[in-house]
């Protein structure tokens, strides 16, 4: 494990690491524990009560944050004619289809962060799954970046949508928005991520749902909340 700087072990003194915080409580401490020079993104991690090899365990879905994530997200759309200037015209940063394909493949060209596709381009994104899904960037229905709607989606996922899936140790990381937001905002996308999630809980998870939940920044140590505080 790599050695933690001086700034985060100081933090670390001002405060039991196991106590549980209510929402507002541990997002005051996680603003003040974010000493950095930049503005800090502030992430959520949620471990869940289920198993993510099964598929009937499965926890996904998208929400859009009421303040989004004060990030630039890029967007690539894979489509093709009047679907193509639809997403030229809402926004996305990068249109087009085995061009774009191509380079991705020979290029090793990940320059966005959300790629879009209909539903009629998927056979030529399924292609690249060997190198799309590991960085995440596969489109999927249930995330809405399989669609024709692609005004909508290119909309949706610039003014803040955030996806939420399981790692395969059944927790979700996602981002709540950035230092700068204030406590305000950030809890008020807190809320809306964690409603999101406790709506998600699937019918064949059994026993407790949410495990753990931790807000940390950056550059910053986590900071538990009490799971029992978001109603189940």
């Amino acid at each position: 494990m790599a050695k933690r700087g001086k700034k985060y072990r100081e933090a670390v003194k001002t405060y039991d690491k196991q106590e549980l915080f209510d929402m507002e409580p541990a997002i005051n401490k996680c603003l003040e524990l974010a000493k950095a020079n930049f503005d800090e993104t502030i992430e959520l991690h949620v471990r869940l009560g289920v198993d993510s090899r099964h598929a009937d365990q499965q926890v996904r879905g998208a929400i859009v944050l009421p303040h989004g994530t004060g990030k630039q997200v890029r967007v690539l759309v894979i489509a093709k004619g009047d679907k193509e200037k639809e997403a030229l015209d809402a926004g996305a940063d990068y249109v087009g289809a085995e061009d774009m394909i191509e380079k991705i493949q020979k290029e090793n060209w990940f320059e966005f962060d959300t790629l879009i596709a209909t539903p009629n381009m998927m056979g030529l994104v399924g292609r690249l799954g060997k190198v799309l899904g590991p960085k995440g960037l596969m489109p999927n229905p249930k995330s809405g970046t399989v669609t024709m709607e692609v005004e909508k989606a290119v909309k949706e996922i610039k003014a803040g949508k955030v996806e939420y899936r399981l790692d395969k140790a059944n927790i979700i990381h996602t981002v709540i928005g950035k230092k700068s937001f204030g406590k305000e905002k950030l809890a008020e996308n807190m809320k809306a991520l964690m409603s999101a999630i406790v709506k998600a809980k699937p019918a064949a998870a059994k026993g407790k749902y949410l495990r753990n939940v931790t807000i940390t920044s950056t550059m910053g140590p986590g900071i538990k909340l009490n799971p029992a505080k978001f109603s189940e």
